[in-house]
């Protein structure tokens, strides 16, 4: 087995697995103790050197697998039959046999952890949940003891499986969370008790045992519940989420409150993974609840998965993106897991003075088990860890006894977790199957549809590989989201010029305002909704100083399925606000290709560059419906740079070509209409334009890109209000964006004083859009084709629009 590397090694594990399967199958024997130690003797008998070497196997009846490994295969046909090879150890057997032992032995065993019983596709678990069955909401669960505690933990995991293959959505970090997520309902009181997810995106197991298990059909869906946490869906949601690292800030908050309030009970527990506990806003409250002494535990999911995905080639290797998640694998290297007994020793630091005195001498011993003066604890943190997080026999007495503590000071828990876990195509895959698509649970496979166009996302890290390609300055950075920004594509061509910062906005955005005062060009690519949160350092870092750092906001408008934490709605009127900025949007990909090199080429000031999630649109449509004349029939794979601050008309009334019908069409101006559009919106238009001059030969509708807010093009504004009527602006953002400026110039241009321009922005409403496809969102704003159809006639009188009265 020595000269196996990783892949081969779970490729025997596989076979191995089936080899105990097919020859129990024929004999009878211990069949599921073999099985639940497979993997482990794969890494027993890779790692040591028998019979130098001695495993010893309790009872050993689970010692099938260690027979096939050790020159046994070949007799195991005559497993536990006359003649044949025994069912247990025996020294006379082999050398690789140490000793063995009797059923009696095993009487003082703990039960060992019952993990979810897979071995090779196909994958599928247990075909009735009674013990899940049997739990409506968390207080059933306090009857059962910790055999049913496993086996609840492995009908959870199945049924968070079967839901989310069912709807897609954020899978592997809850499978992750499974364990975890029972034993904090089992030993804490909900909703009297406050459990804080951070993010939540691994809040579905306790979805199901929050009494929302007949809702996971509905997941992420329109009408249906939440991907995360929402405090108006159940009273079991203590906190809404969406964004990271919040939880130990909340927690704090409502420990202070209740403490303030002086209630009885205060069990307030924040669940935080490494990646989320990369941003800064957890350090402010860790240390404000350390300085505070605030009553808190503090939940560190460890599981080495701080970008999504990690591992993309960047300036700092293939590693998690942050120093803290190497800190907190040093820890687990360094030090063993904890189990119950360890955790004992140490928690005299958590009990009254009088009684520390008392028990010194001990808490010296276990100052050298347990603590290691770590980080956390010179925050002012009681850390306890590492500790296994799929362990339940470990980490409910663990939490009990952090429950009943009466310490007024913060606790650290640190868990090291497997995102995944239990389900083997999670584990294998390089993103851990960490945001899916509907899939099969036999096989992992998840059902997508080919696109036909290339994404915008990947449009983007193209265009910006080719602009590196001719300028060396050109750099890229994300903050923990290399796949979503394109950063990963970038980053595989380019990974001494990608910096992953982690989940920190805010320094992203100055780490880029820094390199532009060296001469390098930085593209600082954040989604549009987590740029909120880097806002002050646009305007003190990069606006003021008029620095050329390139913003690229992806997700731009509504993104579908992940409601509205995540939605892009307000990049427009937050950053329309700061002086300096140049605001750029594209109408499809070629346009999208050009503003890269635009914003490549311009070191005048920052730019700023916002487009949504979805495809290109492909050649056909951008011939047919955008007017594109290309060359071949081919989209151009090389972006020209635009002039900054013009925008450009894409039909005038008729269509595309001057002709006879385009003349006779809006001779009074009273027939023609403008709809000025910046970004995608543009299509929709287009599409609305067509079909009202199609339904009366009198209108005549114009159809321009604005490209850009700031600079507005206030030349192609004045001219299309000179030639029209009825001026429409149309959006992907918020009250407050592009139509707002349109209006504010209009004002001051005096184009409203004679009351001869009807003008009507279209923006996102001023509300907040709940999970659904991105076109049921965007018919739910009222900004789809018929949407825009609609407001051109009703503002060319071509319909009767009913008074309020009326209605």
């Amino acid at each position: 087995m020595k000269r196996l590397d990783m892949r081969q090694l779970k490729q025997l594990a596989h076979e191995l697995r089936w080899e105990t399967l097919e020859a129990v199958s024929k004999t009878g024997g211990h069949l599921s103790s073999s099985l639940g130690v497979n993997e482990l003797t794969v890494a027993l008998h890779y790692v040591f050197d028998m019979p130098e070497d001695d495993i010893i196997w309790d009872v050993s009846h689970q010692c099938y697998p260690h027979k096939i490994l050790t020159g046994r295969r070949e007799k195991m046909s005559g497993l536990r039959q006359s003649g044949g090879i025994s069912g247990f150890c025996k020294r006379k057997e082999s050398v690789g046999s140490i000793c063995s032992k009797t059923r009696q032995c095993a009487k003082d065993n703990a039960l060992s952890a019952e993990g979810p019983n897979v071995s090779g596709p196909p994958y599928s678990g247990p075909a009735i949940k009674p013990i899940l069955d049997s739990v409506h909401v968390p207080a059933d669960m306090k009857r059962l003891d910790m055999r049913q505690l496993k086996q609840l933990a492995h009908e959870l995991r199945w049924e968070t499986l079967e839901a989310v293959s069912k709807t897609g959505g954020h899978l592997s970090s809850s499978l992750g969370v499974n364990e975890l997520t029972v034993a904090l309902h089992y030993v804490f009181d909900m909703p009297e008790d406050d459990i804080i997810w951070d993010v939540s995106h691994q809040c579905y197991p306790h979805k199901i045992l929050t009494g929302r298990r007949e809702k996971m059909s509905g997941l992420r869906q329109s009408g249906g519940i939440s991907g995360f946490c929402k405090r108006k869906e159940s009273v079991y949601d203590s906190f809404g989420a969406g964004h990271s690292s919040t939880s130990i800030s909340a927690a704090q908050g409502m420990s202070v409150a209740k403490s303030l309030l002086n209630k009885r009970r205060n069990n307030c527990i924040a669940v935080i993974g490494d990646g989320a506990i990369t941003g800064g806003m957890a350090y402010e409250a860790m240390n404000s609840a350390g300085y505070l002494n605030s009553r808190m535990i503090v939940v560190l999911n460890d599981n080495g998965q701080v970008s999504l995905p990690t591992g993309t080639p960047s300036a700092g290797g293939t590693v998690p993106a942050s120093q803290l998640s190497t800190y907190t694998s040093n820890l687990l290297v360094s030090k063993p897991f904890q189990d119950f007994r360890d955790f004992a020793k140490g928690f005299n630091k958590l009990l009254p003075e009088d009684v520390q005195s008392l028990n010194k001498r001990i808490d010296e011993y276990a100052r050298g088990i347990v603590s290691g003066g770590t980080l956390f604890e010179e925050l002012g943190f009681y850390y306890v860890g590492p500790v296994d997080g799929h362990d339940l026999d470990n980490l409910i007495p663990i939490l009990e006894k952090l429950r009943d503590s009466p310490n007024q000071k913060p606790v650290l828990l640190h868990l090291k977790t497997t995102k995944g876990y239990g389900y083997p195509p999670a584990e294998a895959a390089s993103d851990r199957m960490h945001g899916v698509a509907k899939f099969d649970v036999a096989t992992g496979m998840q059902v997508k549809g080919k696109a036909a166009n290339p994404s915008l996302t990947s449009v983007f890290a193209n265009a910006l590989i080719d602009a590196a390609t001719e300028d060396r300055s050109i750099v890229g950075i994300t903050a923990a989201m290399p796949g979503g920004t394109g950063m990963d594509i970038f980053g595989r061509r380019f990974p001494k010029r990608t910096f992953d910062v982690g989940i920190a906005e805010q320094h992203a955005v100055t780490m880029g305002a820094g390199m532009a005062c060296e001469g390098v060009k930085p593209f600082v690519c954040i989604y549009s909704t987590f740029m909120q949160r880097g806002y002050d350092q646009v305007v003190h870092d990069v606006a003021i100083q008029n620095l050329p750092v390139r913003m690229i906001l992806d997700r731009a408008g509504l993104v579908g399925n992940d409601g509205p934490t995540h939605h892009g709605c307000y990049d427009l009127a937050y950053m329309g606000t700061i002086p300096n900025l140049t605001i750029m949007a594209p109408s499809d990909e070629i346009e999208l290709r050009n503003m890269v090199k635009t914003c490549a080429d311009y070191d005048d000031g920052p730019t700023v560059l916002r487009y949504p999630r979805g495809t290109g649109y492909g050649a056909k449509t951008l011939q047919k419906v955008f007017g594109y004349e290309l060359e071949n029939g081919e989209i151009p794979t090389k972006g020209e740079p635009i002039p900054i601050g013009k925008g450009r008309i894409i039909r005038r009334p008729g269509g595309f070509a001057v002709n006879g019908e385009a003349r006779a069409r809006g001779k009074d101006r009273n027939d023609r209409v403008a709809v000025l559009s910046l970004g995608t919106r543009l299509h929709e238009s287009l599409v609305a334009a067509q079909e009202v001059e199609d339904a009366d030969p009198t209108l005549g509708v114009t159809v321009a890109d604005a490209r850009f807010m700031k600079p507005l093009d206030v030349d192609l504004v004045r001219e299309l209000v000179k030639d029209n009527s009825v001026l429409i602006t149309i959006e992907e953002g918020s009250i407050g964006g592009f139509g707002d400026h349109v209006l504010h110039f209009l004002a001051l241009d005096g184009a409203l004083d004679e009351g001869k321009l009807k003008f009507r922005p279209m923006v996102i409403p001023d509300t907040l859009f709940e999970a659904g496809s991105q076109y049921e969102q965007y018919e739910q704003a009222g900004l789809n084709s018929e949407h825009i159809r609609g407001t051109i006639l009703r503002l060319a009188n071509r319909v009767n629009v009913p008074v309020l009265q009326d209605v």
